[in-house]
């Protein structure tokens, strides 16, 4: 992670890292047929990873979200709000 400066050196603000697999999980997942805002999975902060706060997988208007916050390493404090959502990009012209 790094600020965004205008006139001086972006500075290194920390590291996070964060465990896909659930998320990819839920998205081969059969939601067919299940209400929007359906709790698909509930993460919880563990000393394996980086989650400041429960994280929820969660089915909206048709799609898979992930919303979380993450606690900054290498850095006295901080922290970092994500949310993840699976987009299907068209192909690509001649591929």
């Amino acid at each position: 992670m790094f600020d965004h400066d205008t006139f001086s050196k972006d500075d290194r603000m920390g590291d996070a890292e964060f465990e896909i697999f659930p998320f990819m999980e839920a998205l081969k997942s059969n939601l067919s047929g299940i209400p929007s805002g359906t709790v698909i999975k509930r993460i919880q902060p563990s000393k394996e990873n980086f989650l400041a706060d429960e994280s929820c997988i969660t089915y909206v208007n048709g799609k898979v979200v992930q919303d979380m916050i993450l606690r900054l390493q290498n850095v006295e404090c901080g922290e970092v709000e994500l949310q993840l959502q699976w987009i299907d990009l068209p192909a690509a012209k001649g591929v």
